[in-house]
Formats: structure tokens, sequence, C-alpha cells
């Protein structure tokens, strides 16, 4: 007689099985989607750029630039078939550029003070407007951005852009701000090196000067430019935005950019209210609350007051660039007031420090922040052949906490392409790392765009250099091109085996943002299957689930070698799991679902015969007991 294990299992096996084959032209009913955040990461400037010239600081009429209007429904389907929740718009506010904007009332950028041609999107010049070279028509170019969020809304897709609340352009200045605010730095005492109230920091008695260039950087790559001297006017100098306090910063500082003033005195103390004791297990409710009355400096109502016109535009959430390097006390203050707006809204931080991680998620009150120093490093590792999988159980029991609150990614803006030769020279060592990334916690997974198709960053386009897709200058990005297929975003260009990793990668990231066991429990077999016959530190096991589903993960971060070994479940496991003497089917979810596995359980022993080739990893959901015979 057949015994039923799981309510609802076979149910829930048709319904994986049908959302892990290819997708329907029209997709079906997501009965069961309760999963975890995708974000899928643009670079706006870049991603609908058509253009294949690539000249090193070529212009946009030699290289082309990608407008917010080429990312129209076809393109915003294309995204949302991943399993994408969230769009991340890099890039989006005006930023510092080599372009001469004076017919619409912009000054023109110095050279000397800007990155690249294109420039950086972290040297915000105007935060009420965003970078006219998206808009068709740059005059409109506010309202072709607002038709974005629409048509991303219009996919059932969030849509977050970057605040950048450490530093801004040394050329601020806001064409577009509303009745009321000021410019940053328009009101300073610009006699003295600190007021509470001031802005920014001052060199007082010096001017700023241009850093001498390191390996024979000239900008532009040596083209002719009015304003490019060697100099820049600012009197008194400013700190600058990594916190320099010289006049003429170095050249590897972050010197386009000037620091701002949250309160920091010079010496480090404090001169704002501190959150009371205890306060680090108190709702975002009662730190809104705690602000309410309460005299701050003056950087941190502008920045209340930019976030509060992006969420009046309808933004979502906001990625919050090196956010350690401004007080947690802000945090409280910016985001109890921007959940106090939007209870849903989606909060992002850069943050490096793992000392710090829990401040600024309970004291901060972030939704989440890079797991970049912790899961990203380690996997990294494992992909380079410089460690084993034993670093994956121990960063994921480090963080069993704050676990949920960890976004996960492998490539983003600031990190080098997988791909390139100079992280793993193959976008399919990924594959593992992948897996485990997505599926491993009930974190959000992040990826770049064109990461899914093996873009290997290999071009050298003016500032910087090769692995990372270039943040500062115009470029198209070839294997994403391949994909968009001059604009029928369907891969009609993608070779076989980009198609193929596109696939893959939007299994695993419809699993994890459709499939609610994985927004529940874990539990490392990593261990547990350590004198495994077969299974080695080139190999990590899991499992996840919740009162529906329950999955085990297994993936084999070798290149070269098959492995084949019986896994071993645990004793607890199967007290957790309710499973009682028998034989389980194990349904595939993942690359060859045609098989499935039995996992057999013979007094409170339980193992399943896995086999994997290189790169290969299982992805297995528990489904009905079979019947004896």
């Amino acid at each position: 007689m057949k015994q039923k294990i799981l309510i609802g299992c076979s149910l829930i096996a048709l319904y994986v099985l049908k959302a892990c084959s290819s997708p329907p032209k029209q997709a079906a009913p997501e009965t069961f989607a309760q999963g975890k955040p995708v974000v899928y990461q643009i670079f706006t400037r870049l991603y609908g750029n058509k253009n294949t010239t690539n000249k090193p600081w070529g212009t946009i009429e030699e290289n082309g630039v990608g407008k917010f209007n080429d990312i129209d429904a076809t393109a915003l389907k294309s995204i949302k078939e991943l399993g994408v929740t969230h769009v991340w718009y890099t890039g989006v506010p005006h930023h510092a550029v080599i372009r001469d904007y004076t017919a619409f009332g912009i000054s023109n950028d110095d050279p000397d003070v800007v990155k690249g041609r294109a420039g950086s999107p972290y040297a915000v010049k105007d935060y009420y407007n965003v970078n006219p070279d998206l808009a068709v028509n740059p005059v409109k170019r506010l309202q072709e951005f607002e038709a974005l969020i629409a048509r991303t809304h219009a996919q059932d897709m969030k849509v977050i852009i970057d605040i950048v609340p450490n530093h801004v352009a040394r050329t601020y200045q806001s064409l577009s701000k509303p009745a009321g605010v000021s410019d940053f730095g328009e009101q300073d005492n610009t006699s003295v090196e600190y007021a509470r109230d001031n802005n920014f920091y001052y060199v007082v008695g010096e001017n700023f000067a241009v850093p001498e260039p390191l390996n024979n950087y000239r900008p532009l790559g040596g083209e002719d430019h009015a304003l490019s001297d060697g100099k820049f006017d600012e009197k008194p100098a400013k700190w600058t935005g990594n916190g320099s306090r010289l006049a003429q910063p170095k050249f590897d500082d972050w010197y386009e950019t000037v620091k701002i003033n949250y309160g920091v005195r010079p010496d480090g103390s404090k001169d704002f209210p501190e959150l009371p004791a205890g306060y680090a297990q108190q709702s975002v409710q009662a730190h809104y609350q705690f602000w309410q009355g309460k005299s701050v400096p003056d950087s941190w109502i502008k920045f209340r007051q930019i976030a509060e016109y992006w969420l009046g535009k309808g933004v979502d959430g906001f990625r919050f660039d090196m956010a350690e390097m401004v007080p947690v006390e802000f945090w409280s203050y910016l985001n109890s007031a921007i959940k106090h707006k939007n209870p849903n809204a989606f909060l992002l931080a850069e943050v490096y420090n793992p000392q710090e991680y829990r401040n600024y998620i309970r004291l901060g009150k972030m939704d989440y922040l890079y797991d970049k120093v912790e899961m990203y490093d380690s996997l990294k590792a494992i992909m380079q052949n410089k460690s084993g999988t034993d670093s994956i159980a121990k960063v994921q029991t480090g963080m069993s906490d704050i676990e949920e609150h960890m976004l996960h990614f492998l490539e983003n803006h600031d990190e080098q392409r997988i791909a390139s030769p100079e992280f793993a020279d193959s976008a399919e060592l990924a594959k593992p790392a992948m897996v485990v990334s997505a599926l491993i916690s009930r974190s959000p997974t992040m990826i770049y765009f064109g990461q899914e198709v093996g873009e290997a960053g290999a071009l050298n386009s003016g500032f910087g250099s090769a692995s990372r897709t270039t943040i500062f200058d115009y470029a198209g990005v070839p294997a994403h091109q391949r994909f968009m297929n001059n604009g029928k975003f369907d891969g009609g260009q993608l070779s076989p085996a980009e198609q193929s990793l596109r696939e893959f990668y939007r299994q695993v990231l419809k699993l994890s943002a459709e499939q609610s066991g994985f927004n529940g429990q874990y539990r490392e077999l990593h261990n547990a299957n350590a004198h495994t016959s077969g299974y080695d530190n080139r190999v990590f096991a899991f499992a996840r689930w919740d009162e529906q589903q329950k999955w085990l993960v297994i993936s084999n971060f070798s290149a070269v070698d098959t492995r084949e070994f019986e896994l071993q479940l645990p004793k607890e496991l199967l007290e957790q799991w309710n499973l009682k003497d028998g034989d389980y089917e194990m349904l595939s979810c993942l690359g060859d679902k045609s098989s499935p596995l039995v996992l057999r359980v013979n007094h409170q022993q339980a193992s399943v015969k896995i086999k994997l080739v290189p790169l290969e990893s299982k992805v297995l959901l528990l489904g009905d007991s079979i019947p004896n015979h």
C-alpha cells in the first residue's frame, strides 16, 4: 500500500517539475511562489547599448550608450523569466560626465576630477534628477525614468536605485531640487574644518590640487579638452570622499568626490543623539519614534529628503553605497523614516566589516547587507581551487543568526567577471557556486547583467582595466549584446554554451524565487559525510525544508573529476522530516530531471546514491514513498 509522506507532495512535485522545465509561452500559475527576493543588477548606461565599436575612451557618438527607453517591455520580460523580483538600476542619479549639456542648463564637468569619460555613478552631481546620458530627450530625462519605473512595475518587479551617502561629486549642483531644499555645501561655513551642520569638511587655508597621476595616466586618454589642464578650482579644499584630509589627495584616493559630514568631529567623537541601550532589539517603528523632535545634523535631513523624493517617484528601495563609512545612528534615522513611508521598501547596504554587520542590521535597520567578505570570498577561493568546501559550512554557521539579511552574489559592478582570466577563466566554474549561493540560506540572491551568459569583461575601455565591466566609460558588453540580439532580447546571437548557461541560471534563480522550502530551515550535510567514500572537500551538500517541501542540494566543485557516493542523512534530519522506514522518490529539479533517485531509510539511517559529473549539482525534492512489492 502506498504511504503518503508529505501532504500535497504529489501536487508540489508536479508543479516543481513544470516550473523547472523550459518556460512556456504563457507562464503557468505560480501556486507556490513563496521564495526569496532575486535582484538583477543592471548597469543602466551599458545595458541597452547595441554599438559594438568599443574604442578606448570612445565618445557616445563612437561607442554608443544605453537609454532608459532601451529597457522596454521585451527586455523586462526576459529579466522576469529568470525569476527576478527586484531590478537594481545602477547609475541613475545624475553624476558627473564629460559631455556638453550646457544647452540644458547643466554645467560642464572637469576631466581632472572625473574618472573616465562617462564618469563614476558614485560621484553624484544632482540627486533630484537623472543622468542625461540615459535619456533620448535630456529635457525629459526624469519623465523617461519614471516611465521605466512604470514598465518595471507592469512586469511585477520592484525598482531599486543607488543612494551614495558617504560622498558626492566635487561639482555637486542640483538644478532640480524641490522648493525649500538647499544644495550640499550651499550654507556651509567654509572658514572652519568642522561644524555640525556643515555638509563638508574643509582644509582651511589650502586650495585643492589635482592629484599627481600614476602610470602615465592622462584624462580622456590624452585627448585635448578645454578644462583638462591639471587644475580644479576649489577654495578651500574639501576632504576627499574616502576620508583623505589632504588638499592634494593621492591618485588612488576617491579624488573625484568629497566626503559628507554627518556630525562626526575630526577626532571621531559624535555630535548627535545616540540610541539608548537596548535599541538593537527595538522595532523600526520604535526607532522612527525615537528620532521625532531630535535635532540632527543637516546632512541627515538632506538624505532623508532625497530618499523620500524617490519614494514619491515610485522607487521601491535603495542600495546604499559604502554604508559603513556613515554612522549607524544615521541609518536608524533614515531607514526608519523610509519604512514609515513604505514598510516594504528594500534596503540593501554595501558593508564589508563583519564585526559591524549586526549593528547595521539591528541598530541601522538595514534589510540586507552584501555578503562579500564571508560567502563571496569563500566561494571565489573554492572556484579558484585555493580552498575547499569546508569554508562554506563555517561561513553559514557563523552567520546563522543573521543569514537571512546577507545578500549573496557572485558578480557585481565592483567585482571581476567570473569568466575573466583574472578570476576563473570560465563561466562554467560558477555553476556549483551559484547553486550554493542561491539556495543555501534565506537571503536574497543577486546577479549582474551578463553574468547569466558568461560575460568575460575583457575590454579595456579607458579608466580602469579588463576583468571588470567598465563603470566609467561608454562601451558595449559583448555577451549581453549577443543575448540582446538588436533589441529582441531573445538570445538569438548566443552560442549554444551561452544559451545553456542562461537556462541553468534561469532554473536556479526560479527555484530560489518560487520554492518555499528554500526560505525555510537549513542543515549542512557536509560534516556528516566527511568520512563517506567518494565525498570530499570539492563537494558540498545541505538540506532545506519547510512544511510543504523537503530538499537536498549537492554540488561538485571539481572541474575534472566525477564524484560517486552514498549521501548520508543524519538521524536528526530524519526526525525533523518525520521519515519512517522505506524508500522515497527524490525528484530532480535541476539539469537532468528524467530519472528520480531513491532515498532509502532503514532503522534511522538514510542514504541516497549520488553521481555528479564535473561542476554538476543536484537539487532534489523529496517525493512520495515507493510502494513495497
